[in-house]
């Protein structure tokens, strides 16, 4: 589980979730974000016009990209991720295929780092 492999990946995970995380929770995104196409654009709005699911989702992120790049509680942090990454995947399947790429990497790293960790989950399937 402590290869070096498995450093970088929880490191660049950690990254991402801390960056994106934080771009979309400040008031100003300091990473350009892309024009929706009109499905997503309108499913953001109502997300946007909640209130609360934009910051919550971004303080998740934000703070399992934190515990990843801590080395704390990571195998709670991946499981907590997991959803999170499912939606991200689905939301660009299905509503912005443009961005399906990222999505991709987000969830493939969150797999593999599950895999890595599966000793960790093994008390959960007896």
């Amino acid at each position: 589980m402590n290869s070096m492999f498995t450093k970088i990946v929880r490191r660049i995970l950690g990254g991402i979730l801390v960056l994106f995380g934080l771009n979309i929770l400040l008031p100003q995104p300091f990473i350009p974000l892309p024009v929706p196409p009109e499905k997503a654009a309108a499913f953001l709005a109502s997300l946007v016009a909640t209130g609360y699911i934009l910051k919550t989702v971004a303080l998740l992120e934000i703070l399992i990209g934190v515990l990843l790049l801590a080395k704390k509680w990571v195998a709670f942090a991946l499981l907590s991720l997991a959803p999170i990454s499912i939606n991200i995947v689905l939301f660009h399947l299905f509503l912005d295929a443009s961005g399906i790429a990222g999505a991709l990497v987000v969830a493939t790293l969150n797999g593999i780092l599950i895999y890595k960790n599966w000793s960790s989950y093994k008390s959960l399937f007896l």
